[in-house]
């Protein structure tokens, strides 16, 4: 490995101190957003702490640690817990402020997805914003609609018989996000998806998805990720109207 020249390490060393300036600026915006809509975050937090801390102090002192290292223990810990409790209850306000608006599918699909799926946004849409999103798989396709729920059924109907022409014996599996009946929350879709069988290979997902390109693209004017809190819906639905024509 080349050795850096001295320029070289003063500029390694600034981008390293940049990107923690970045971590820590990230941190707490999102501490400050959530703390806004979840008023039990703090005390959720120091009680997660403190219960850690106290466990973990107890538990090096019966093993016969120093007091020290039992604080030192207790604190690292006490932070830990405490951390994890801000992750989590920051993803549930995260999906909850989220939940119903148009685009919030297609944002979490392309941005929080876990596993191993080839993601088309926005494969059918119409002017009202509601939109299908495509998932290919080991599981097979997977369709994703988000919208109303009576207008998004005809939508995945309908996209259902064009793939099943490509697709063959492949599973269509399909999920309309939601609160209503038969639909899933924002929250619990990737949990969905996981469960989902294994029904194909690596190379079977490759080939599959390679015959699903030539469908095209998604649709332009579908919003890409949630619409903020008091944008102009009827702008984002001209742009929508427009792009079908």
């Amino acid at each position: 490995m080349p050795k850096l020249s001295r320029d070289e390490k003063k500029a390694a060393r600034a981008a390293k101190r940049l990107q923690r300036r970045q971590t820590w600026s990230n941190l707490r915006q999102a501490f400050t957003l959530t703390r806004r809509t979840d008023k039990k975050l703090v005390p959720y937090m120091a009680g997660a702490g403190i219960l850690a801390a106290a466990v973990l102090f107890c538990l090096a002192f019966f093993l016969g640690a120093a007091w020290w290292a039992g604080l030192i223990l207790a604190i690292i810990g006490g932070a830990l817990a405490a951390l994890l409790i801000f992750s989590r209850r920051a993803q549930t306000s995260m999906y909850a402020q989220a939940e119903g608006q148009p685009g919030a599918a297609g944002w979490m699909l392309s941005q929080r997805l876990r596993g191993d799926w080839r993601l088309q946004q926005a494969v059918a849409g119409n002017a009202q914003l509601d939109a299908v999103h495509r998932l290919v798989g080991r599981p097979g396709i997977v369709l994703v609609g988000e919208g109303s729920s009576a207008r998004i059924r005809g939508l995945i109907a309908d996209q259902k018989r064009n793939l099943a022409r490509i697709a063959g014996e492949t599973p269509i599996y399909d999920f309309v996000v939601g609160t209503g009946e038969d639909e899933i929350s924002l929250a619990k879709l990737n949990r969905a998806l996981l469960k989902l069988p294994a029904n194909l290979d690596k190379n079977e997902v490759n080939a599959l998805d390679k015959r699903l390109q030539a469908l095209g693209g998604g649709r332009v004017g579908i919003p890409q990720g949630p619409i903020p809190q008091g944008a102009k819906i009827r702008n984002m639905q001209r742009a929508a109207r427009r792009a079908g024509r």
